[in-house]
């Protein structure tokens, strides 16, 4: 009596538009920033910038993904435990 969970995959389809959107959103940023009219530095400052918030994102995404992950093997963990309880109960023991 154990159900196990179905896993979940994107479809290639899915996987090329969100590969396909990053590029785009980082290359017009990038031109962006290099058609900007101000000084070099600004430039410079704009650039590491964006290149921290995308790594930032990437470490969230990854930390959010780990714990969710991390609960579902706690709550197998947890099912199977029931699981093994009620496997070993006699309800007529005592009888």
């Amino acid at each position: 009596m154990s159900d196990t969970p179905v896993k979940q995959q994107s479809t290639a389809a899915f996987y090329g538009q969100a590969v396909a959107s990053f590029a785009v959103a980082m290359a017009a940023t990038a031109v962006g920033i290099f058609r900007l009219n101000a000084d070099a530095w600004v430039r410079g400052f704009l650039a590491i910038a964006v290149l921290y918030l995308v790594t930032s994102a990437f470490t969230l995404a990854k930390v959010i993904r780990d714990r969710q992950e991390a609960g579902q093997i706690v709550s197998r963990v947890d099912q199977a435990r029931l699981e093994k309880l009620l496997a070993e109960h006699d309800p007529f023991e005592k009888l």
